[in-house]
């Protein structure tokens, strides 16, 4: 038997019979020189440059928007991911918008087509003398491209197609209950729009409103992304007046009153 200075091992504590004193094991929180071990699967974030959280990749667009089934790669363009390539696509764009502005489409598309291959043509006699004067064999500086295999599938184009099928079927039976009155307020409200449009359409022609559309693509997105929590306030505090509105003229006009639909 050992003697009053041995020691009794329970459940990972240590117990002394001399003087009872009770030492603790090293918690799994804490390594031999007392500094804190974070938990193995405690969530790790990562940050950017800026100091800021990284979202994760899944959760950088937020779920339940009207852009959820948008092309990631646009997504990126959208909200500015990469500057630089947001802004060689966005500059083309309002370039190109901004030409047929003022010129026609004919020579807008003449233009730039021959803007490219003189691009293309330089490129390829300069790489071509380069090639000579340093004898080496480098081949057709855009082979990579013209590999690519740029025919369209007849998968992706039937589904394409089954796609804007759906839009338009569910655009006709709107635009025929809205002018069929089936639902009187809402055929109110689509009369308010198109009455808002015929001042819209007088300030302003179809290639400005076009041009007006792209810069808003480019900047709302970013915009709301950056003040959401201020822009939703604002927007939730305006429905709720425009119900209490809508609320008490229905209640002093009563043919005004949606109908339940039955089941």
């Amino acid at each position: 038997m050992a003697d009053s200075e041995s020691e009794n091992y329970v459940e990972g504590n240590t117990y002394h019979h001399e003087d009872f004193e009770t030492v603790e094991p090293l918690s799994a929180h804490h390594s031999e020189n007392g500094q804190e071990i974070p938990e193995q699967d405690e969530e790790v974030t990562t940050t950017n440059s800026l100091g800021g959280e990284e979202p994760a990749e899944e959760d950088r667009y937020a779920p339940g928007t009207w852009l959820k089934n948008v092309d990631p790669r646009v997504l990126d363009l959208i909200y500015w991911r990469d500057v630089r390539k947001t802004g060689v696509v966005f500059g083309s764009m309002l370039l190109v918008l901004l030409s047929l502005a003022f010129f026609s489409l004919l020579s807008v598309l003449a233009y730039l087509s021959l803007a490219i291959l003189t691009v293309t043509l330089s490129f390829r006699v300069y790489k071509n003398i380069m090639a000579a004067v340093q004898k080496t064999s480098d081949g057709h500086p855009f082979k990579q491209y013209l590999d690519l295999d740029i025919t369209l599938k007849e998968e992706k184009v039937s589904r394409v197609t089954h796609t804007v099928l759906q839009h338009i079927n569910r655009s006709l039976l709107e635009l025929r209950r809205l002018f069929l009155i089936e639902d009187l307020i809402d055929s109110i409200k689509f009369g308010l729009l198109l009455w808002v449009l015929t001042y819209v359409g007088a300030w302003f022609n179809g290639m400005t409103l076009i041009i007006l559309l792209v810069v808003a693509i480019f900047t709302l997105p970013k915009v709301y992304e950056t003040y959401k929590v201020q822009i939703d306030n604002y927007v939730n505090m305006a429905r709720n007046q425009l119900n209490t509105v809508l609320a008490q003229v229905q209640s002093k006009v009563p043919f005004l009153k949606k109908k339940a639909k039955t089941q």
